[in-house]
């Protein structure tokens, strides 16, 4: 196939991240837009690789986006708009119908943001989801709850991580955290909470095949982490392990299903401690947050915003090629420090490749060939942030920068 030649390519961003994604296309000699908040003004973007900055407000109507792009793509012919984001997945969607942009639209779209569309979906093609119910209607609400016993989960429908997600223990307090929302309740769904161990896979896509999939397992659920405290783990899954076959099967069956095409995706799933069955939670167009592409990057030689930028460079006309990996295990350990800068130098193994320099964060990712060495690396460190730097604080009802 021959090289793309140069392209335009607008790409979005709510929050700060991306940079690697941003310096690929401009090290491959694209020019590079990039839409913006006007918050994030100045931010640590690698201005050496973007061409133009775009600032909006973070609020700006639907309306006025597409009047605004579509002034930019007066003087500038747009060849690829993409989110850096999760909360940007939709708006570059929208942005793709209206100027008649290959890539993904709306309605795909929909299944890698909207948990009720993905649950909807997954239902709908027999893969297992915890029970859920839109809420909407009172009787089905009702019914629900008396059908499936609680806890219940109470999730936004289109936020990302933890961020506004509510456990509901009895249904005495169903119906006041349901009236809290207001009108703003049709967009969440409740959910059955379901017990278990958690598992991420972080998969490269490209023509509906996967052509690279790498699975973790999560130490404490994530949610747990955030609504409890706690220190946040996860490692590469041993590739012998009985978990890696189903999941890699179930992963496949997800990214089919919901109908991406290219790209890359972060899916996680729940094996649930009372039946030992897989349930399918959630998935997303993106790369894994959380420092998590760094795990990926550790163990394989894989830069995942890197393979998404060849990606998209590559598109509807062009081949892509996976490069090799390596297949070693890594694992990443990280919390929210009492101290702005905490001082990591007393950790000294020499699995140790990275140190995340994160304000009021402790973070470091370990390697190994042996993922039994990455895992006692691990629950060392963990045991020692616990100790030495951990703070908590609840997760946000909504995004903020």
């Amino acid at each position: 196939m021959p090289h793309p030649a140069a392209l335009t390519i607008l790409c979005i961003a709510t929050f700060e991240k991306g940079q690697e994604f941003l310096r690929e296309c401009h090290r491959r000699g694209h020019h590079v837009l990039l839409l913006t908040a006007d918050k994030l003004r100045e931010a640590d973007w690698p201005r050496e690789a973007i061409d133009e900055f775009f600032y909006v407000p973070r609020d700006i109507g639907r309306e006025d986006l597409l009047k605004g792009v579509s002034h930019v793509a007066q003087s500038r012919q747009i060849d690829r708009i993409v989110p850096l984001d999760d909360f940007d997945v939709e708006t570059a969607a929208l942005l793709r119908e209206h100027l008649r942009i290959p890539g993904m639209g709306e309605t795909t779209a929909r299944y890698f943001r909207d948990k009720l569309a993905m649950r909807v979906k997954a239902q709908n093609a027999d893969i297992l989801v915890p029970d859920f119910v839109h809420v909407l209607n009172d009787a089905r609400i009702t019914q629900f709850a008396e059908q499936v016993p609680g806890p219940w989960v109470l999730k936004p429908r289109s936020s990302a991580a933890a961020i506004g997600i509510r456990r509901v223990d009895t249904a005495a307090e169903l119906w006041p955290a349901i009236e809290q929302l207001g009108d703003r309740r049709s967009f969440f769904v409740l959910e059955r909470y379901v017990p278990g161990d958690v598992y991420h896979v972080d998969s490269v896509v490209w023509e509906r095949e996967v052509l690279y999939h790498a699975a973790h397992r999560y130490g404490t659920p994530p949610m747990t982490t955030a609504h409890e405290g706690g220190v946040f783990t996860t490692r590469s899954l041993p590739r012998d392990a009985a978990e890696a076959r189903p999941l890699a099967a179930l992963n496949r069956e997800v990214i089919t299903t919901f109908g991406l095409v290219r790209g890359v995706t972060h899916t996680e799933f729940i094996r649930a401690h009372e039946d030992g069955r897989w349930y399918f939670l959630e998935t997303s167009a993106r790369v894994g947050g959380a420092f998590i592409v760094d795990v990926v990057e550790a163990a394989s030689g894989l830069n995942l915003w890197r393979e998404w930028a060849h990606i998209e460079i590559a598109g509807e006309d062009h081949g892509y090629h996976l490069p090799s990996v390596r297949s070693d295990y890594a694992g990443l350990v990280l919390c929210l420090a009492r101290e702005p800068d905490p001082d990591l130098s007393t950790f000294d193994a020499p699995e140790i490749v990275t140190r995340i320099h994160k304000h009021h964060h402790a973070g470091l990712i370990v390697v190994s060939p042996e993922s039994h060495q990455v895992d006692e690396l691990l629950a060392g460190y963990a045991e020692r942030f616990h100790h030495e730097f951990m703070a908590w604080q609840p997760a946000p009802e909504s995004p903020t920068a």
